[in-house]
């Protein structure tokens, strides 16, 4: 008996030869019957052949198995047979014909009900995919709306991004704008004080050139009034006078200076601890300059006292006296 292997291969050949279903069929029944002596079934053609539905194989068993019972009724017919041979036959060939009938239509029932749990199954298999689908349906549009609301969300977060850095960007500029006025601010701040400390350098060389001539004047008064004590008590009490005025303007011109080195440190710690308080520190300069205006003023008065000063010396030299008594005793 011929292998498997040999049997596909040769059915194999009848695919290629034979491209109807029923025909390969046909082909198929009378290679197992004759050639290799195997009855076929229809479960056995169909494992062999692969093609067709599942009653396509019993079909074509059904009718291998009729043309075979013609062509032996044929032969039985035959004139050169005995009787008893041509009924012995004939009963032969009805038995195997109604044995392979009868296997065959209980093949294609079992096929049919094989094939009705196949479609059972299929149709199961059908529906749960179809829930599947289903399920997997709502699940994708779950995943749209999340991803539409993740939209909105990503949108409304690149709006706030930008509003935010619109903000950012304007209080960087004002930021710089404030720091430009406070560099400005120090720099009108630093001539302010150079100016008054120019001056205040200008009120010192005053002061001290005062003093000096004021000394000089002093000694050559008491050289000069010696011998005018009334005089020289008058001019003394004068000139006491004068130096406690003096003295006050020299205080006072230190009182200011100091105040004014006061109050130009504590501007400058105010301007590097709230540089906001511009006004202020602008409202502080305008005094110190009304300050600096003052002692101007100071320096200015006691320049005319000291003018003051010289013009009543003079009045009191001893030959000015002299010329006065003897102008007196002429007059009277």
């Amino acid at each position: 008996m011929n292998s498997e292997s040999e049997i596909q291969a040769e059915i194999e050949s009848l695919k290629e030869r034979f491209t109807e279903t029923k025909a390969l069929y046909r082909e198929v029944c009378a290679l197992l019957f004759f050639r290799h002596g195997i009855t076929p079934t229809a479960s056995k053609l169909y494992q062999y052949v692969r093609k067709g539905s599942m009653s396509a194989p019993a079909e074509a068993l059904a009718r291998f198995w009729e043309e075979l019972r013609n062509k032996a009724r044929v032969q039985i017919d035959h004139p050169d047979l005995p009787e008893a041979l041509k009924v012995a036959a004939a009963d032969a060939v009805q038995t195997i014909w109604g044995q392979a009938t009868e296997l065959a239509r209980t093949e294609l029932a079992a096929l049919r009900v094989e094939a009705q749990a196949q479609t059972a199954k299929a149709l199961a298999d059908l529906q749960a995919e179809q829930d599947h689908a289903k399920a997997s349906e709502g699940l994708v549009q779950d995943m749209c709306g999340r991803l539409a609301e993740l939209e909105t969300q990503l949108q409304s977060s690149n709006a706030a991004h930008e509003g935010e850095r619109r903000a950012h960007a304007a209080t960087t500029a004002r930021t710089e704008a404030l720091q430009h006025q406070v560099g400005e601010l120090q720099a009108q701040q630093e001539r302010i004080r150079a100016d008054f400390s120019a001056e205040l350098d200008k009120g010192r060389t005053a002061i001290e050139a005062a003093n000096e001539r004021a000394a000089g004047a002093e000694r050559r008064a008491l050289r000069e009034i010696e011998l005018e004590r009334t005089e020289r008590a008058a001019a003394e009490k004068q000139l006491d006078g004068v130096r406690g005025r003096l003295m006050e303007t020299e205080r006072q011109s230190q009182s200011k200076a100091l105040e004014f080195a006061t109050a130009t440190t504590r501007m400058s710690a105010e301007l590097e601890a709230a540089k906001a308080l511009v006004q202020s520190l602008t409202a502080s300069l305008d005094a110190q300059s009304q300050q600096l205006q003052d002692a101007r003023q100071q320096s200015s008065q006691f320049k005319a006292e000291a003018d003051t000063l010289r013009s009543l010396v003079e009045q009191f030299k001893p030959g000015t006296a002299s010329k006065a008594a003897r102008a007196k005793r002429g007059n009277s």
